[in-house]
């Protein structure tokens, strides 16, 4: 079953990640509504000019919008992962196959694991070999700790074993880990807050001086050399977002 269903960067597997229940076509439906409305206010407030560049940025703001939402259910899967590997390694312990086992998580877990278990299990119901199913799921929650999982289940089928015993293995590891990234956050919490300020205050005031005096941003929007301006300042930015973002991201 492949998930790559229509291309381009609000396709049908874009929208999964983000855990959207919405068609593709009904999500651009929306980006170009929105395009619309940031568009006249661009005209009212300044011209022509302002309106492209806040049409323009709405396809952007969705892309954002996406990839926050589906960074946020990657997360919420992380953090439920140790509670789910207990649900799995307890059903096999009750005599069941993995792929009961598995049945049985989706079933118990919370949302976003439930979604994921439960596709796991159907996508297996109807042909697809079961360690390719983890390994997209780990691919596609770009998840180490379920990879392993993945790897674990499928040794175990080659060369037999206690698979129970060594989901719990498993599950102690990805515990512990998910204390240390609970530690770095929390120690790391003041340095994110610092970029977002950053990020944020040059655009909250351009918006202000919109408001409130919009031809003080009419020399920028009303020459050549104003438009060259915006467009190294707004590179400078991306650059500088990109960085901070480098900065204060941990990986394990």
């Amino acid at each position: 079953m492949e998930r790559t269903v229509g291309g381009g960067p609000f396709s049908r597997a874009k929208l999964e990640d983000a855990g959207l229940r919405i068609s593709p076509p009904d999500f651009l439906i929306l980006v170009l509504a929105a395009m619309a409305v940031f568009g006249l206010g661009g005209l009212v407030l300044n011209g022509p000019g302002l309106a492209i560049l806040f049409a323009a940025m709405a396809p952007l703001a969705a892309l954002a919008y996406l990839s926050l939402l589906a960074d946020r259910r990657r997360a919420k899967f992380d953090e439920q992962l140790g509670d789910n590997i207990l649900l799995i390694s307890g059903g096999l312990r009750a005599g069941h196959s993995i792929l009961r086992s598995i049945d049985a998580a989706a079933q118990e877990a919370a949302v976003p694991s439930s979604e994921e278990f439960a596709r796991i299990v159907n996508e297996t119901r109807v042909g697809r070999d079961l360690d390719e199913a983890l390994t997209e799921t780990a691919a596609r929650m770009k998840s180490d700790d379920f990879a392993w999982i993945g790897q674990a289940i499928q040794i175990n089928r080659e060369v037999g074993g206690n698979l129970a015993e060594v989901l719990d293995h498993v599950g102690e590891t990805i515990r512990e880990r998910a204390e240390i990234k609970a530690q770095v956050k929390a120690l790391s919490a003041e340095g994110r807050l610092s970029a977002i300020i950053l990020i944020a205050l040059p655009i909250g005031i351009a918006l202000m001086l919109m408001v409130v005096n919009p031809k003080y941003l009419g020399v920028l929007t009303g020459s050549i050399l104003g438009w060259v301006m915006l467009g190294v300042g707004a590179v400078m930015m991306t650059i500088g977002s990109l960085w901070l973002r480098k900065i204060i991201q941990i990986k394990f």
